[in-house]
């Protein structure tokens, strides 16, 4: 059975506010890399559901980025600020995950999650915002 797109758009932002959740979890037992991972997935997916709502998805972590930004960001239907967020949050999982030397700290994690939750917030209200109208 399929869904509509407004359901897929659910699917993704639950699956965001899963890894946020975790991303949490992560840093009260002081996995940092792994918090990091996870404030990024929870951006990732919640671009994700954000992008099913044009009928646009990619296989690529550059093509859901790269629409997002085009899409919602640089034509002001949310605030452009957050790509700077989304290049952040991708910097820091990339070097997190692949840069073994890469030694984070509490405060960038905290960081991280803090822009996370903010990010999927605006997320919400657009996505609310989108399916009103």
């Amino acid at each position: 059975m399929e869904g509509s797109v407004k359901d897929l758009s659910d699917i993704r932002y639950e699956r965001a506010e899963e890894m946020l959740v975790a991303a949490k979890k992560n840093y009260e037992q002081d996995e940092l890399k792994t918090a990091l991972n996870r404030s990024y997935y929870a951006i990732f997916h919640a671009m994700r559901s954000v992008n099913c709502l044009d009928g646009y998805d990619s296989s690529k972590h550059s093509g859901v980025i790269s629409h997002f930004n085009q899409s919602i960001l640089k034509t002001g239907k949310m605030d452009p600020i957050f790509s700077d967020t989304i290049k952040k949050a991708s910097y820091c999982r990339e070097k997190s995950d692949y840069d073994d030397f890469y030694v984070v700290s509490r405060k960038e994690a905290k960081e991280q999650i803090e822009k996370a939750e903010e990010f999927l917030k605006a997320v919400r209200e657009y996505i609310d915002q989108r399916i009103k109208l």
